[in-house]
């Protein structure tokens, strides 16, 4: 597994670091997290690495675009390594759950605007909201 995020990296020009390779493992394995849980879960493994270095690393793979950063309203920043497939998300109003929900129709940009206003649409982005399994139980019960 470290030789493929090793791979990823070189394949956007940047140098394969233990904080770079950390943090793209961590979100492999935790799609849709927070900056405070990513430094959570890069420590558990490396304890010295800093704040300011998983902050630096999220922005140098977002830029890059091997890692999405999602920002629903009203919602903190959250990050994902799925990238390239234009998927959309649904989000929980209640405990702010994020799951994946695949392209809504056809190819990228998935939706065609009514009115692109001479734009050309590369991409769409939709969320739902409403109640996850687990908080729409806690409110039947």
């Amino acid at each position: 597994m470290t030789s493929d995020i090793e791979a990823q990296l070189r394949a956007v020009s940047l140098r394969v670091t233990r904080p770079r390779v950390a943090v793209l493992a961590a979100l492999r394995d935790h799609p849709h997290v927070d900056t405070d849980t990513v430094i959570a879960l890069v420590r558990a493994d490396h304890p010295t690495i800093s704040h300011q270095a998983v902050y630096d690393v999220l922005r140098a793979l977002t830029d890059t675009g091997l890692v999405r950063r999602i920002q629903p309203a009203r919602a903190t920043a959250r990050y994902e390594s799925r990238v390239g497939d234009n998927h959309h998300h649904v989000v929980c109003r209640s405990c702010g759950a994020i799951a994946d929900v695949e392209c809504a129709v056809g190819h990228a940009p998935c939706l065609t605007a009514s009115n692109d206003h001479g734009f050309v649409v590369e991409e769409a982005e939709v969320v739902y909201w409403g109640v996850c399994p687990s908080c729409a139980t806690e409110r039947t019960s």
